[in-house]
């Protein structure tokens, strides 16, 4: 009796943990998106500004940067953005099927589904089997 409350127990530890890390990470993207989004805007008002030098916020600390300089920062940090919320994304598909599994629960359909590589849709166009 004490051996099956022990493995009820670590089942159950085993399903919060993986749960809570799919919260966490579900949080972590929103933030990530977030951050994203106003990375955008900046970009955005860049291109619209006729201004030679930008105020940036660097953690606590202004610093004053060139245009191309801050352009290029901005880039930088939209492409490491966008990284961290597809490896984010492609974990929490993996987390979330092996939930399912411990649930004892089919796993969502569709959920690791992937786009066709351009070689793909090349070949499926020249054999007429899919037209643009």
């Amino acid at each position: 009796m004490v051996n099956n409350q022990e493995k009820l127990l670590r089942y159950l530890k085993q399903i919060e943990t993986l749960a809570s890390d799919i919260l966490v990470d579900k949080n972590e993207i929103i933030m990530l998106d977030k951050r994203r989004n106003k990375n955008r805007e900046a970009l955005r008002d860049l291109t619209k500004s006729s201004q030679k030098k930008y105020w940036l916020t660097v953690g606590s600390i202004l610093v004053k940067h060139k245009f191309e300089d801050t352009k290029t920062l901005l880039e930088a940090d939209q492409k490491q953005l966008n990284i961290d919320i597809n490896k984010l994304r492609s974990d929490l598909k993996i987390k979330v099927n092996t939930l399912r599994d411990l649930e004892m629960q089919p796993p969502v359909p569709g959920l690791m589904l992937v786009p066709l590589s351009q070689k793909e849709t090349e070949g499926l166009t020249k054999s007429n089997l899919f037209s643009l």
